[in-house]
């Protein structure tokens, strides 16, 4: 995966965490927990703990 893939799924993980604190549909929290499976997939690194170490 490039980076800049690996961009876009991060910011697509930012913008579905948003929404999903917004609101407490499941659809969301699935949909997180498949960009966090493919992140460590492509990475062999938390999606999680990789956000926490930016901020």
């Amino acid at each position: 995966m490039k980076k800049s893939e690996l961009r876009k799924l991060i910011a697509e993980y930012k913008k579905t965490e948003l929404k999903s604190k917004k609101s407490k549909y499941k659809k969301l929290q699935v949909k997180l927990d498949q960009i966090g499976h493919r992140y460590y997939h492509e990475t062999g690194r938390m999606l999680k703990s990789d956000l926490e170490d930016i901020t």
